[in-house]
């Protein structure tokens, strides 16, 4: 599928794994089809809720090519990329642009600190060497080196990089970064935002973890910003910011596995040594789920 325009949901994928380490191909299609059914814009594997860090090289290849066959080209899929190492992101997004993604999101880890011009070229050389649009992610919560906003207004003149997803908790910055890129790049939100928000001050959508367990009500909320209608969206937006806040008190992963197992997906736990959802997070998880239609 080529770029007609990201835009809309995307959920960010868990990677389901057995016990022998085996992606749980046949779980993860099912989801991939029930998310598509459910009317999400695309699809992102190996995000933040994919639990990248935690895979090995097979193993991201494995979801990425459950995903891409699962999906039939009926949305797009946009395959996470990281790495500490120029080389090996370059080589991650060249596989993927292989097996069919429709765009990277590309994501730099560091050991070290990175000054900005090595940020810089991380980015440039893995959209230089696809043809794929390019989604950098940002997320200075958790990552040694994040891009400034000087880096991120040179990156928007690079052809190929048309999208940034941001999860800072600063919308402030997210309206700086749209006033810098002047339309060369568009900006998607994450779920440490309020989506209607970013919308309102001209994000085109967002990729969250959160859409794996809300997809219906995501895209109900989506289409009320699209449509200007932007009470009945804060309506709903109250409603979803519960279950967010259930997120934001354990880890990420474990709380969409969680919510996902309630809903008779086998995703199984977080991966080790990350622990699962306790008693006392299911069962908050369950709650919100249950006030939204979700279960």
């Amino acid at each position: 599928m080529t770029d007609t325009g990201f835009h809309g949901v995307f959920p960010y994928l868990v990677s389901p794994l057995d016990a022998a380490g085996e992606v749980k191909a046949g779980v993860l299609a099912r989801l991939c089809d029930d998310l598509i059914a459910a009317g999400v814009h695309g699809l992102t594997p190996l995000g933040s809720t994919g639990e990248f860090a935690y895979l090995s090289r097979e193993q991201r290849r494995r979801v990425v090519e459950v995903v891409v066959a699962a999906t039939k080209g009926r949305v797009p899929v946009v395959a996470g990329v990281a790495s500490t190492a120029t080389a090996d992101a370059v080589a991650q997004a060249r596989e993927y642009e292989r097996m069919g993604c429709s765009g990277i999101l590309a994501i730099l880890e560091a050991y070290f600190p990175i000054a900005d011009d090595g940020v810089h070229d991380y980015f440039k050389a893995i959209a230089d060497a696809v043809s794929l649009p390019v989604v950098l992610y940002t997320n200075p919560n958790f990552q040694r080196s994040d891009l400034s906003l000087p880096v991120i207004e040179r990156l928007s003149r690079v052809p190929n990089i048309r999208y940034l997803k941001d999860a800072s908790f600063n919308t402030g910055r997210l309206l700086s970064i749209i006033n810098r890129v002047e339309g060369r790049m568009k900006v998607f939100a994450a779920s440490a935002h309020i989506p209607a928000c970013v919308m309102l001050i001209g994000g085109v959508g967002w990729m969250a973890g959160p859409a794996c367990v809300v997809p219906r009500q995501s895209v109900e909320l989506y289409e009320l910003c699209r449509a200007g209608d932007w009470a009945a969206a804060m309506e709903r937006q109250r409603l979803l910011w519960a279950l967010n806040q259930a997120f934001a008190k354990y880890n990420l992963a474990a709380c969409i596995k969680g919510g996902l197992e309630l809903q008779g997906y086998a995703v199984g736990a977080p991966l080790a040594p990350q622990a699962p959802l306790s008693r006392e997070g299911l069962e908050e998880v369950r709650r919100a789920l249950q006030a939204l239609g979700a279960l």
